[in-house]
């Protein structure tokens, strides 16, 4: 059973731009982005939209389908119902490119940014071993697609576009966190996850969680433990008064008198 849904998508590219309206058929079983290849194969050839798996694994089709970020392969039309408008438009966050493609260059240079996996040099290939907790932490923060909702819906950059130089955003957080708890990665990322990402901007609304496609528990599973790891370590007292008793330097003997009889 078919029908035709109205459409109205926004065409245009970084310097101006609008709503175009359509209508477009519509099959059972069919997702937003079969109706966006539909309107790009009978009506607006010239459309621009990013895509590559159609099975919700490479996140190139993240978009904003009526004000909600979504992965257009996996939002289902029977979502809607027959006589709803839908009004898609391209990521807020990111400048746009060309009409649904938009230019999220920015999550590349803040991966960049990250330090490394720091594993300890004695330990050889094959020694380490690793509880299954600590397992399944890591495969749940690796099962991250990219698709960058989380980072475009997050309010510290989607409203203020002057935090981007110093919010790295829940993705890259995500990913601080996740090499933070890893049993095998010898580097602390505390300081850095504050000073350098900041955690601080991050107060843990959740949305980043909803809109993500891969049911990551990103708030509670890694930006509220990560925030908790670095209060520890910047804000409870004993803590703080060991970190400074350990870099007071060793004694390395009987201290010599100085002669003052000349």
């Amino acid at each position: 059973m078919s029908y035709k849904a109205a459409l109205r998508v926004w065409r245009g590219d970084h310097g101006r731009g609008d709503l175009a309206d359509y209508a477009v058929e519509v099959n059972e079983g069919e997702v937003v982005l079969d109706v966006l290849h539909r309107l790009q194969a009978t009506q607006a050839g010239d459309l621009a939209i990013r895509w590559n798996c159609k099975a919700g694994k490479c996140g190139s089709c993240s978009m904003e389908i009526n004000g909600r970020p979504r992965l257009a392969c996996m939002t289902r039309m029977s979502t809607f119902t027959e006589d709803e408008v839908l009004t898609i438009t391209p990521l807020r966050t990111f400048p746009v490119i060309r009409d649904l493609v938009t230019d999220v260059s920015f999550n590349y240079a803040k991966a960049r940014q990250i330090p490394s996996f720091t594993p300890d040099p004695s330990v050889g290939l094959g020694e380490f071993r690793m509880q299954q907790a600590d397992v399944e932490r890591s495969q749940e923060f690796r099962k991250c697609i990219e698709c960058y909702l989380c980072q475009n819906t997050c309010h510290v950059i989607r409203d203020h576009a002057e935090n981007e130089n110093a919010f790295a955003g829940p993705r890259f957080l995500m990913r601080v966190a996740e090499l933070e708890m890893h049993p095998a990665d010898t580097a602390d990322r505390r300081d850095i996850a504050q000073d350098d990402f900041g955690l601080g901007f991050c107060n843990i609304t959740k949305c980043c969680t909803e809109v993500c496609p891969e049911h990551i528990k990103i708030t509670d599973n890694a930006l509220i433990p990560l925030k908790e790891r670095v209060a520890g370590r910047r804000y409870d007292p004993l803590v703080w008064l060991g970190s400074k008793i350990a870099r007071r330097p060793r004694s390395t003997g009987t201290p010599k008198v100085p002669d003052n009889r000349h």
